[in-house]
């Protein structure tokens, strides 16, 4: 037999199987416990004081680069800044909003829960905002063949006046629309996203909140720029508007 005829005596495709096998089963376990890098360990229960991570048990802290320079270990100790909630009678138990008029809207409970981002403004490329209002924006404007919602009223699910469009943001880098801008009653400005808008050629409806409800959008830090975080809140207001907004919306259909 000729030197490295190995195929006369091993069985080199079972061997190229098991070798396959392994590694799968190594590949499974590796993104399986790189999974619980967060949302891990689980909450109990039964007890604050029980540890529920499985197996495999969440991993070691690992350091990541962030495109800014900035860097983030995960895992890590950070508490989720919520809002309070009724936990029920028991752990376990449906959680119900803080009881209020329209503080429910700002409970973080089901439609109107929200992720605990980074409080920074999501970046472009180049390292610019990358959501603006189109006065920040030189180059973006609205299609001429589309309406130019600037100055039109705002109407709630109630049919009233909740406030007027006054500018449109723009996303830079996916060139839409993201939100509309409006002056609310005491002039203060709030974003209203598209996704929530029906733009018609004299008015723009909202379903999902009330004319008042208007007021208590969750606001920016700054007048040209919205961070990750407030448009977790802004988004969850409105979402929330579509179970809490008037107290039948969460009862039964039938």
């Amino acid at each position: 037999m000729q030197t490295g005829a190995i195929t006369g005596y091993i069985d080199v495709a079972q061997l190229v199987l098991y070798a396959f096998w392994i590694f799968f089963a190594g590949l499974i376990y590796y993104l399986h416990r790189e999974n619980k890098r967060e949302g891990y360990p689980l909450e109990s229960d039964r007890s604050r004081s029980i540890t529920v991570q499985g197996w495999p048990s969440v991993p070691e802290a690992k350091t990541y680069r962030l495109a800014n320079g900035d860097t983030v270990q995960a895992p890590n100790s950070r508490q989720a800044n919520q809002p309070p909630v009724h936990e029920g009678a028991y752990r376990g138990a449906p959680l119900q909003p803080v009881e209020g008029t329209d503080d429910l809207l700002l409970a973080g409970v089901g439609p109107g829960s929200w992720n605990d981002r980074a409080d920074v403004a999501d970046l472009t490329y180049e390292g610019l905002p990358k959501i603006v209002p189109l006065r920040a924006a030189p180059g973006f404007g609205v299609a001429h063949q589309d309406v130019d919602p600037r100055g039109l009223p705002v109407l709630g699910d109630d049919g009233a006046e909740g406030g007027r469009v006054v500018d449109l943001w723009v996303d830079r880098s996916e060139m839409l629309f993201r939100y509309l801008e409006l002056e609310v009653a005491g002039g203060a400005r709030v974003l209203l996203p598209m996704n929530f808008a029906r733009v018609e050629q004299r008015r723009i409806r909202v379903k999902s909140i009330l004319s008042h409800q208007f007021a208590r959008v969750p606001k920016t830090r700054a007048a040209d720029q919205v961070t990750l975080l407030e448009e977790e809140k802004i988004m969850a207001y409105y979402g929330a508007g579509t179970l809490y907004a008037t107290p039948d919306r969460q009862e039964p259909l039938l």
